[in-house]
């Protein structure tokens, strides 16, 4: 009957269970995760190489014209390493890791889920997923709050396949705003593309100018029409305050538009 058991949990029938207990799934982009994660034994002792989360997420890459979703893991994380599972046992790890800077947020239709498994030789890995809510890192948070402060409204957030641009990653987030006031009949759309980072953040900004006579026209049909512009805030200047830096960014776009 052991044997029989044995080559039951090889394939995930009476094997180890997984299951992560967050104590917080809402949470700033940056910040710290905590919690437990719960390993119930299953019919037969287990080795476990590691214990592991995954912070995953989902972005839209085009394929033969047609728009597919990928997932991405943009983190890995070591929760535990090599210890035996005993048949019927249940066994306890706090976990505590930052989420990284660049997580996305859950806007729009963007999910983040922290993947968790064991790592078990010659057997069925058991998995569990659970959802997490992901709000702006406080330094894109002062930028969002200063864009809308310029009278541009968020029209849409998604996940892009853009390697060039994922620092590491196949993909980028993009945030598009729409003007409402100012720049209302002279730009488009604007994108922003967030960095974050402990001491200041980047961001890449799509400035997309509203076609003007022939020669915008053209210029549009020609796909001409977008300029790419960085820059970088510091963590004082973002302590200055939305004001300060919407003021320096519509100064920004006004050379481009």
């Amino acid at each position: 009957m052991s044997i029989f058991k044995k080559m039951l949990a090889t394939v995930g029938i009476g094997a180890a269970q997984v299951d992560m207990l967050i104590d917080d799934s809402s949470i700033a982009a940056g910040d710290l995760l905590e919690g437990v994660v719960r390993i119930q034994g299953g019919r037969v002792d287990q080795q476990v190489d590691d214990v592991y989360a995954y912070v995953m997420t989902t972005y839209t890459k085009e394929q033969n014209d047609t728009k597919v979703e990928q997932e991405a893991a943009i983190a890995k994380f070591l929760l535990a390493g090599k210890f035996t599972v005993e048949a019927e046992q249940t066994y306890e790890f706090p976990f505590s890791f930052k989420l990284p800077e660049t997580t996305p947020v859950t806007m729009g239709r963007t999910p983040v889920w922290i993947q968790t498994g064991l790592d078990i030789k010659e057997a069925f890995d058991p998995k569990d997923q659970d959802r997490v809510k992901v709000s702006p890192h406080p330094h894109a948070q002062i930028v969002m709050d200063a864009v809308e402060q310029m009278g541009f409204r968020l029209r849409e957030v998604s996940c892009q396949y853009a390697p060039r641009h994922g620092r590491g990653l196949p993909f980028v987030q993009e945030f598009e705003f729409v003007p409402t006031s100012e720049f209302r009949g002279r730009l488009d759309e604007l994108e922003i593309i967030f960095y974050p980072e402990e001491d200041g953040i980047e961001l890449l900004l799509q400035i997309d100018r509203r076609a003007r006579g022939l020669a915008g026209f053209i210029a549009e049909a020609m796909d001409t029409d977008e300029s790419f512009v960085q820059c970088r805030f510091n963590k004082s200047e973002l302590a200055r305050g939305r004001h300060s830096i919407a003021g320096e960014l519509s100064d920004l776009i006004r050379r481009y538009v």
